[in-house]
């Protein structure tokens, strides 16, 4: 048993031999770029690289792949350019051209890369992923501040409203205003002239009534039994004669006369006029 297996093994190993020297079999690419030491092998793994990620490019252009579909092609474009950057440095090493220098760089351009976060790229639909968006969002550029100097530029009469007239629609405006305002203000006016001269009739009317004025009119005894429950059983009765009005008047009246000949007439005419009033009998 163990013989028939070794030489199905040896027919399958002879067999594979004979397939790559006749170059029927696909060679397979190195793990490690630094296992190659031949510069044409190195330029065919870089050329196979392109051609993978150009494939894998034109795929993630589709949405509807899904959400994960997406997030593994787009890491495995991420692998596989960082596989390329190892290839080209090999090939550097093995004295061909510098690509990372002077090759071009299309494929590295078509991803964009999230700020802050170097190195890793998003590729087509993978950019417009729930919480990759937000990553390329720009917060708003803050607003410049203008100096004193260019401030300054903007100010002139019309800053100050000097020149507000010549558009020709504030006047007639204002005129309106003006005149409403005042029509209001003659309103004002007329209106307390008649409140305040109503209450000065009123106040003459109040004055005419003469608060000393005694009535003469006797009570009947029902009207004053009246009055006394109403007061709390407490009448008053005036004693002495009263003085009217008119009485008072002409008494401060000739008070005030007394105290002006004091003041202004020598004693010699007051006596004069004294004995006057005596002889005409006043």
């Amino acid at each position: 048993m163990a013989r028939n297996a070794e030489k199905a093994m040896t027919a399958l190993a002879r067999f594979r031999q004979a397939q790559l020297e006749e170059g029927k079999v696909k060679e397979r690419r190195p793990f490690l770029a630094s296992e190659c030491s031949d510069l044409p092998k190195a330029e065919k793994w870089r050329r196979q690289i392109i051609s993978e990620i150009s494939k894998k490019v034109a795929q993630i252009q589709n949405a509807g792949l899904g959400e994960f579909r997406i997030r593994d092609l787009n890491d495995e474009i991420n692998k596989l350019l960082r596989e390329k950057g190892h290839w080209e440095v090999r090939i550097k090493d093995l004295g061909g051209p510098d690509y990372v220098r002077f090759g071009p760089r299309m494929l590295d351009h078509e991803g964009k890369e999230v700020p802050g976060n170097r190195g890793y790229k998003y590729f087509g639909a993978a950019r417009d992923l729930p919480g990759v968006r937000e990553l390329f969002e720009k917060d708003p550029a803050p607003a410049v501040r203008k100096t004193r100097a260019e401030l300054m530029k903007d100010v002139d009469a019309e800053y100050y409203g000097y020149r507000d007239e010549d558009d020709g629609v504030l006047l007639p405006l204002e005129m309106q205003y003006e005149k409403r305002a005042v029509q209001e203000a003659v309103q004002k006016w007329r209106t307390e002239e008649e409140s305040r001269s109503s209450g000065d009739k009123q106040q003459v009317i109040d004055e005419d009534d003469n608060i000393y004025t005694v009535r003469d009119e006797e009570p009947d005894d029902e009207s004053q039994e009246e009055r006394e429950g109403e007061e709390g059983g407490v009448s008053f009765i005036a004693h002495v004669p009263v003085p009217s009005q008119r009485e008072v008047e002409e008494a401060l009246v000739r008070r005030k006369k007394m105290e002006l000949l004091q003041r202004y007439v020598s004693e010699t005419l007051q006596a004069q006029s004294l004995e006057a009033r005596t002889l005409l009998g006043l």
